[in-house]
């Protein structure tokens, strides 16, 4: 374990960051932090950490459990910290705890990219969320959603149910014409850190890209960009749609079963943004009259997805765990955005990946 104080013996404060790591971390990418940033002093004790599942877990072995003095110790630690590497637990009652014990805490960093779902679960009062700041990795999972959200679209106009069904039943299909998603048209839905790499991608394929957005931004690859009121009017027209929406109460049920009556016959649905922003229960029904030809969800509405959800059975919809984001650089390239963030706030500057306490995305 390291320790470190950062106030001198007059109880003055010095140009360093105190962080504590209460969430699992590889020892190498604490002293990478350190070394990008050498101003920060990573506090760490393994032993009180459950180990990793997978690169990237990072809630760890749920089986784990502390002894009532590793507690104690884990407490102290996360109570004399000056920032926090994640939420512990990943839990907003603990992070609630947190905040109300240890009056110094001035920066907790969330390490999914929602990790504003976690602040709003603290249920902090206003002046605790003007006291600290909260960050997310945002961005960080941007390459790797956007090219789950390209195979969503390639396999929904590639008709890959249609070849998986005749392969698992060696039927050797008639010829038939496909189309070129560089025909297509393709609506974003979201335009924020993942739906522009999304549509820089789909729009480097030669898709014809419109966004949907709040406030009409410029973004690469989108040759238009529509506000969330027209969004019937944008599906009617277009040939697949990828969600890279926030869980707020403004994007609850973006796409609603009004929604999807309007859709272009045969649409493809992709979301690599959260579950509530889909009416499960009428995209199910739009899948299963075929106004929804195809769909690839990597969120759902409830996760893990219930083991009775018609969408396991569905055979044009492809179910990931919540996983696209997850790949083999997430971790290091969170810490290396840790450590951006840390440089700006001992230099006063402003952080990345600010979490809206409004809205909590």
């Amino acid at each position: 374990m390291t320790d470190k104080q950062d106030y001198d013996d007059g109880g003055r404060q010095v140009s360093e960051l105190r962080v504590f790591v209460p969430t699992p971390l590889r020892e190498s990418l604490c002293k990478l932090v350190e070394k990008l940033e050498p101003r920060v002093t990573m506090i760490r004790d393994q032993t009180l950490l459950p180990p990793q599942l997978y690169p990237g877990d990072h809630q760890g072995d749920p089986d784990f459990q502390r002894t009532a003095a590793q507690q104690a110790e884990y407490e102290r630690l996360i109570d004399s910290a000056d920032a926090l590497y994640g939420v512990p637990g990943q839990s907003g009652r603990q992070l609630r705890r947190t905040v109300r014990a240890n009056p110094r805490l001035r920066w907790v960093h969330t390490t999914p990219a929602g990790g504003g779902r976690q602040v709003e679960a603290a249920q902090l009062t206003e002046d605790e969320l003007s006291r600290i700041v909260f960050t997310t990795s945002g961005g960080v999972h941007g390459e790797p959603l956007a090219e789950f959200a390209v195979f969503g679209v390639f396999a929904g106009a590639k008709e890959l149910p249609r070849l998986m069904a005749d392969q698992r039943t060696r039927i050797w299909g008639a010829r038939r014409a496909v189309p070129l998603v560089s025909a297509q048209r393709v609506a974003v839905v979201g335009l924020g850190g993942i739906g522009r790499v999304v549509a820089q991608k789909l729009g480097a394929l030669g898709a014809n890209v419109v966004g949907v957005h709040r406030h009409n931004v410029q973004a690469p690859g989108v040759a238009a960009v529509e506000p969330p009121e027209r969004l019937a009017e944008v599906l009617s027209e277009a040939d697949a749609v990828v969600l890279c929406l926030p869980a707020t109460e403004q994007t609850l049920h973006m796409l609603s079963r009004n929604v999807l009556r309007h859709v272009k016959p045969g649409i493809t649905v992709v979301n690599v943004g959260r579950g509530s922003t889909i009416d499960e229960e009428a995209l199910i029904e739009a899948l299963t009259n075929g106004r929804v030809g195809f769909a690839a969800l990597d969120v759902f509405e409830n996760e893990p997805l219930p083991a009775d959800s018609p969408l396991w059975d569905l055979p044009n919809v492809v179910v990931s765990p919540h996983n696209a984001g997850t790949y083999l650089e997430e971790e290091r390239q969170i810490a290396e955005l840790f450590a951006e963030n840390a440089g700006r706030l001992l230099d006063g500057k402003p952080l990345l990946n600010i979490v809206n306490t409004v809205e909590f995305y």
